[in-house]
């Protein structure tokens, strides 16, 4: 008996040998290295490897021309290879404060640095990430403050036929009390979900040190999904484990629009809310911002507060009775004066042109809004700062 039971445990030992390993496992370098004077160092153990280069969004840009105009990209860094095998890059110049994502690529194939354990999803992108301190990027991280929570809340849809999920951040106190709270609608881009802003974005992290500050009212934040063939994000579904994509059907051609209400009166019915007009707020990034600008002129006495963030302003995939009578209902909706439109976008995002003719159109007709505009494109830094930028001016 007592041999058997020494070879039962040899062989639960030796099959568990490989996690054990992982479990126990030490990376071989430090990666990545923030430096006292800002500088950054990123380093890889590839021994055999005859290139390897850095990828990542503080790299310099450069301006690229094509026969289909001219694009701002991010050229990768070249790694230099010391004795031990151990490839090193480190920045010429102290970064900002801010998140930043990052990636390898060793012979041509894109890898993680295994160095680094926080990493991050954008659709179907995996990107290591980290944080250089101070100013705006203090909102990005938790400090000691009250906190809010975040929930993950299943709402059945009678348009949709199905029961879908949407992310919920409820503020401090809100547990412990019995106050109303006003509702800021977030709305997530092409190719993302109900998960993008509370992960990607951070925005129980930025709501609960802005509220802490008192530069925010205390509010409740929806994230909804706005892919409506899409229950949840993926791998999170009974379809299990599927590949997250850009083209998903039925994104921008009303339907998502159309049944938002439905998306409200649940909000209002389940939580503590002020349910008035003057107490909800509705924004959303790129393909968000398209949905928010629509369904805002859909339903003028709903929202009176907007928020466009580098939004998809005129790119519909299909002719829907939401996008008719685009003039009339926006005519309406600025009739009905809304307390705040606020426009944000990057000076190289490749939507730039398409907001600053809509911006005209506004201008034109003289309807007021706020116009916010910034470095770089169309990526997850600027969108988190239009979220600093937008929030303190809701519900004042």
């Amino acid at each position: 008996m007592r041999r058997l039971t020494a070879i039962a445990l040899m062989a639960a030992l030796s099959s568990g040998a490989f996690a054990q390993e992982a479990l126990w496992g030490k990376a071989p370098v430090v990666s990545p290295e923030i430096h006292a004077d800002g500088t950054v160092t990123f380093r890889i153990e590839a021994a055999k490897a005859g290139k390897v280069q850095l990828t990542g969004d503080f790299l310099p840009v450069k301006q690229v021309d094509t026969p289909n105009g001219t694009f701002t990209v991010r050229p990768p860094a070249e790694m230099k290879r010391s004795a031990d095998g151990i490839w090193e890059y480190t920045t010429a110049d102290a970064l900002a404060p801010e998140l930043y994502s990052y990636s390898f690529v060793v012979d041509s194939m894109r890898t993680l640095d295994l160095a680094n354990v926080y990493v991050s999803r954008d659709v179907s992108t995996l990107n290591n990430i980290f944080i250089i301190p101070g100013e705006r990027a203090s909102l990005y991280t938790v400090h000691d403050v009250p906190h809010g929570n975040v929930a993950k809340v299943w709402y059945h849809s009678d348009a949709l036929g199905t029961d879908r999920r949407m992310t919920v951040y409820t503020p401090p106190g809100y547990d412990s009390s019995e106050t109303r709270y006003p509702v800021l609608y977030l709305l997530h881009g092409m190719g993302g979900d109900e998960n993008a802003w509370s992960e990607l974005g951070r925005t129980a992290y930025i709501l609960d040190n802005l509220i802490a500050s008192g530069k925010a009212t205390p509010m409740i934040v929806v994230m909804p999904n706005g892919n409506v063939s899409q229950t949840a994000a993926p791998g999170e579904t009974a379809d299990g484990f599927t590949v997250p994509t850009l083209q998903r059907p039925k994104t921008m051609e009303g339907t998502f629009e159309a049944a938002f209400p439905e998306i409200v009166s649940y909000v209002d019915r389940t939580y503590r809310t002020i349910p008035e007009k003057h107490s909800r707020a509705i924004a959303g990034l790129s393909m968000g911002g398209f949905h928010s600008l629509h369904i805002s002129k859909q339903y003028p006495d709903v929202f009176d507060y907007i928020g466009l963030f580098s939004a998809a302003i005129d790119h519909y995939t299909e002719h829907s009775e939401v996008y008719d009578d685009f003039e009339g209902k926006l005519a309406r909706q600025f009739a009905a004066k809304p307390a705040l439109y606020w426009i944000g976008i990057g000076k190289t995002d490749f939507l730039y042109q398409s907001n600053e003719k809509f911006r005209k159109h506004l201008d034109s007709k003289g309807y007021p809004y706020t116009y916010y505009e910034n470095e770089d494109g169309h990526i997850w830094r600027n969108w988190r700062i239009y979220l600093t930028e937008f929030v303190p001016q809701l519900f004042r």
